[in-house]
């Protein structure tokens, strides 16, 4: 195969579940950008992080749309393929998100990518459910925590948009994404616990469980203004799905990397930012102490995650066929 060869079928199999990096780069940014006042070197960290994630965001989204243009049919494979669905709304997450991380230093530019990614994400999310209910019948099998991404979207976008001033829309995404994951959660579990366990290469997607929780804690205080009863449960829900994770993460050890390893950046960064906030807002130190402590974890794992995917990149591991 020559090289031009090469690179072609590289761009052809170049997977739209790799768009999960900016999700967690953008988590990270937004963790560090958390840490209460008084830490420069986290604002710092927090800026540099957006920055490296919004150019590889740049990179990456003009590949697969180069894709789009030359593979078509490759694009409409992914669509096709009952795990990798689930994914394409990790465009407009990672949209949203780098509008969060943007609006404390550029308010118009990041208004203007919220609604980029909000209408990308209304757009995502009716058509993933649409092809979940479609004529063609899924196998339970199929079904994985990543499900969880087109509901995970839709309680991102009212963390910034209430503070934009799109309140009701925000409360609109809002009671769509906790609606979306209580009935995933039921699906979700009742694969895991009654039929086969997921296959390895899927099993870090576990760690997906805690984000939705977590997220929706810090989109119904953007939305409130206040910590309530909701919002205890919501977090305290993203604790008790950590704590499942945790008990099963030895499990991880042996498995060999993949892209689904960026499954447990997002959640714990998701995890961190929730407790800051909440530790802020109730003058809670275990909080706050807590937040430190998942920032500890995030940071490691986020270092690890792209040294290999570096790694995986240079040895030609990431765009090739399943």
């Amino acid at each position: 195969m020559t090289e031009a060869s090469a690179q072609t079928s590289k761009l052809q199999h170049f997977p739209v579940p790799i768009f999960a990096t900016i999700m967690g780069l953008m988590g990270w940014a937004l963790a560090f950008h958390a840490v209460p006042d008084g830490m420069p070197l986290a604002g710092r960290l927090s800026s540099g992080v957006m920055w490296i994630g919004t150019a590889v965001f740049a990179g990456l989204a003009t590949l697969y749309l180069v894709k789009l243009v030359r593979f078509p049919e490759a694009v409409r494979s992914e669509w096709n393929h009952p795990v990798r669905l689930a994914f394409f709304p990790a465009i407009s997450i990672s949209l949203l998100l780098l509008s969060t991380a943007m609006w404390a230093h550029f308010p118009d530019l990041a208004k203007g990518l919220w609604l980029t990614g909000a209408t990308g994400q209304v757009v995502l999310t009716l058509a993933v459910v649409s092809g979940w209910i479609s004529h063609r019948s899924f196998e339970v099998g199929q079904l994985t925590p990543a499900w969880f991404i087109p509901a995970v979207g839709n309680v991102v976008a009212p963390i910034a948009g209430a503070q934009m001033g799109f309140v009701e829309l925000s409360w609109l995404f809002f009671s769509a994404g906790v609606i979306f994951w209580v009935v995933l959660l039921t699906l979700v579990f009742n694969r895991l616990i009654f039929h086969d366990p997921i296959p390895g290469k899927l099993l870090p997607t576990l760690v997906i469980l805690i984000a939705p929780p977590a997220v929706a804690f810090s989109a119904y205080v953007s939305l409130t203004g206040q910590v309530d009863g909701v919002a205890r449960i919501f977090l305290n829900a993203a604790y008790i799905f950590a704590a499942l994770v945790l008990v099963q993460a030895p499990k991880f050890r042996h498995l060999p990397f993949a892209l689904s390893w960026w499954a447990l950046s997002f959640p714990v960064a998701a995890l961190a930012i929730a407790s800051f906030r909440f530790g802020g807002l109730t003058d809670s130190d275990v909080h706050t102490y807590i937040g430190y402590g998942v920032l500890v974890v995030l940071s490691v794992t986020m270092i690890g995650l792209i040294a290999r995917t570096l790694l995986a990149a240079v040895r030609g591991e990431i765009c090739v066929p399943e």
